[in-house]
Formats: C-alpha cells, sequence, structure tokens
C-alpha cells in the first residue's frame, strides 16, 4: 500500500484549498492546479451556517472568518410585505452561531492566506491534460504548460464541470432545475439585524449580511425551462421588477442602488449527483463536481468544506488510497446527498409557486428547511 505523501488538487476554489489545508495539517506535500492566471473571485456573499464554521475550525481560519465576516441569528422567514412566518438555520454549534455572512472573494482570500502560510504550491493559469493512473504507483498526470509529475493521489476539486470528473467518470451533465438566483452586493441598511427572507409569487427574495457594512440580495426566479441565459442590458431593469414585489421599505430603499449591469450576478441553477463511489484507483471528486447543490439551503460551499475536513481526518490511517477514500465515501455520500435532494424539493416547490401551480399539504418548505438544518448540525 503507498504512503500518501505527494497530492495534486485541481481547482483552487473554496474546496480546493480547503482541501489543500486539511492535507497540510497532516504533513502531506501539496500542489494546486488552478486554470484561472490570477484569482478574481466575485464579491457577493456566502451563508455559513453553524456546521460550515465548525468545519472551517478544524481548518484554523473559523475565527478569522468571523472577524471578516458577520455573524448573525436565525433567518427570519417572512411574506411579501414582511410579516414573519418562521426562522430557520442550524442552531448554534458550540462557540459557533448559527450563521455567519461574508463575502465569497474574502472567504477566498482567508483561505488563500492559510494555505500561503502552509507552504501550498499554486501552479495557476494550468490544468489537467493527462491522467494515468498507476494503482500502487500514485497517478501520472500531465498539466497543460507540459509538466509531468507523479503524486500519491489526485483531489478533483474544479467544480460542477468537472474536467477531472469526465476524465475519468465520463460524461455528467449537471441538471437545470428550472430556476435562477440573481445577486447584487449593498452598503448595509442600519435596521438590518440579521438575514431575512421574503416568499412572493412569482420569486423569493434574501438580505443576508456579508461584513458590518455590507450585505447582498439574492433574488430566486423562475426565467423559463430552457437553462435561459439573460443579455447584460436587460439584467437591471429585470431586477428591480422583481424587488417590486416586495413592498417592505428594507427592499425598496434599494432598488434605486441596483444601477450596474455589471455588478448584477446571474446564473441559472443546476444540481449534480455522482454516483457512488466518487473515487476510482487513485483519483477522488469532491465538492461540486461531486454533488453539486442549488443555494435554497446556503450549503454548497459547507459541503465542500466538510469533505476537506473528512478525507484529512480519514487520511491519518495510512492504508492506501483504496481504503482511505472507502471510508471518505462513508461518512460523506449520504449527508451531501441529503442536502441536494431537500435543496432539490424546496427549488421544486417553489418553481410550482412561481408558476402558479397549487402545491400538496406536503409542500411545507419551512418544515423541510428545518428538518435539514437540524440535521447538519449532527457531526460530520
Amino acid at each position: 500500500m503507498k504512503h500518501i505523501n505527494k497530492v495534486l488538487i485541481v481547482g483552487g476554489g473554496i474546496g480546493g484549498q480547503s482541501a489543500a489545508i486539511a492535507l497540510k495539517q497532516k504533513g502531506v506535500e501539496v500542489e494546486i492546479a488552478e486554470i484561472h492566471s490570477e484569482f478574481n473571485v466575485y464579491g457577493v456573499g456566502i451563508i455559513q451556517m453553524a456546521n460550515a464554521l465548525r468545519a472551517l475550525d478544524s481548518l484554523e481560519v473559523a475565527d478569522e472568518v468571523l472577524r471578516r465576516g458577520s455573524p448573525y441569528g436565525q433567518v427570519k422567514l417572512c411574506t411579501p410585505t414582511g410579516h414573519q412566518i418562521g426562522e430557520a438555520g442550524t442552531p448554534p454549534i458550540g462557540k459557533f452561531p448559527s450563521h455567519n455572512g461574508i463575502s465569497r472573494r474574502i472567504l477566498h482570500e482567508v483561505l488563500y492566506e492559510k494555505c500561503q502560510e502552509m507552504g501550498v504550491v499554486y501552479r495557476m493559469g494550468t490544468t489537467v491534460e493527462e491522467i494515468k493512473d498507476l494503482g500502487d504507483g500514485g497517478v501520472d498526470v500531465v498539466l497543460s504548460d507540459g509538466t509531468k509529475s507523479n503524486y500519491d493521489i489526485l483531489i478533483g476539486a474544479d467544480g460542477v464541470n468537472s474536467k477531472v470528473r469526465s476524465m475519468v467518470f465520463g460524461d455528467y451533465k449537471p441538471n437545470y432545475v428550472g430556476l435562477s438566483v440573481w445577486r447584487y452586493a449593498f452598503k448595509r441598511p442600519k435596521e438590518l439585524e440579521t438575514g431575512y427572507m421574503f416568499f412572493g409569487k412569482k420569486s423569493k427574495l434574501g438580505l443576508i449580511p456579508m461584513t458590518t457594512d455590507t450585505i447582498y440580495m439574492f433574488v430566486v426566479t423562475s426565467e423559463g425551462a430552457n437553462n435561459p441565459f439573460i443579455h447584460m442590458d436587460e439584467r437591471v431593469p429585470k431586477l428591480k421588477g422583481y424587488m417590486q414585489e416586495y413592498p417592505v421599505d428594507m427592499v425598496q430603499g434599494l432598488i434605486a442602488q441596483v444601477t450596474e449591469p455589471s455588478l448584477v450576478n446571474y446564473r441559472p441553477l443546476e444540481t449534480l449527483k455522482l454516483p457512488a463511489p466518487w473515487y476510482k484507483g487513485n483519483v477522488l471528486i469532491i465538492g461540486d463536481g461531486a454533488h453539486a447543490t442549488i443555494p435554497q439551503l446556503g450549503s454548497g460551499a459547507a459541503l465542500a468544506i466538510e469533505d476537506a475536513v473528512v478525507l484529512g481526518e480519514e487520511l491519518k490511517v495510512q492504508n492506501g488510497a483504496s481504503s482511505i477514500f472507502s471510508r471518505f465515501m462513508e461518512r460523506r455520500y449520504n449527508r451531501c446527498k441529503m442536502v441536494v435532494e431537500s435543496s432539490e424539493r424546496i427549488g421544486e416547490w417553489e418553481l410550482m409557486t412561481f408558476e402558479g401551480k397549487e402545491l400538496s399539504p406536503e409542500a411545507n418548505i419551512g418544515a423541510e428547511m428545518g428538518k435539514t438544518c437540524m440535521a447538519l448540525i449532527q457531526p460530520i
């Protein structure tokens, strides 16, 4: 059985850098191949529930994430007019609050700084071109810059359209769920003390703290059945139109600030569930490449971070890649499947609402969110 001393991670996003930290903590030599020549992470926000903060604490960055972000309590669920109908989110776990809001850019910077401190090697502007699994001999890799190296294992953390996944497992297409999400960042209104979510007939709108001075807004809509592209010059007026559905001061006061098409982050929503196991030979897929979810439960990045922590923990017993990956799957598969499928159910109910269809009695979005959030506080 080959001892794992040298690892290549393909993808330098949240999951890839988290995995690099977790493996460096175990004394492993780590390189990251990142296709972009420089990082340019968009600055809208991300929701971190208490389970994500717990995982980040294992990576020794939770305190810094909380310092640079904005801790807050349960998200208030409201009607379009602002009447509160419930709350959502994980309960606090130990020292960690129910939520921390943070800019995706800031989270990326915190992870990058930790990787630099630990000596992770970055190969910017490169990706994999050839992968040859050698069994006990590890895996030979040719990068796009012509570099040839041997690694004990290769981790694919290169997103929902993972090149590593396609090279190793074949063609798996993400599933468009019929919904899209719009995001925009603002200065923080003085009255916004926690996260808010408003449920309309044509959309869902959320206001989420990012820092002490900033928030981001997300709006979930249905733009059609065929993974629609929205032209840049349509984005500002369409987003403003959706905001008009919510006659509450916190939303109405933001409409005039939506001015720049380039700052409207628009994305059709897709899921992907790679069948188990997510590994073959010495190659493992983590994060969105294995279990891409939609943001209805705010858990996509959290699952990738948890993947990294669990992989690092299982590496403590050095009994070969197959055994390590098998134990990893035992701990990760059902949990990730639960989140993806629960998010899909919520998304399906939202889509039916936006299309004016009648929901069945069991289609209770608040209850579904609560059930899954409570499951997420269980140890990983």
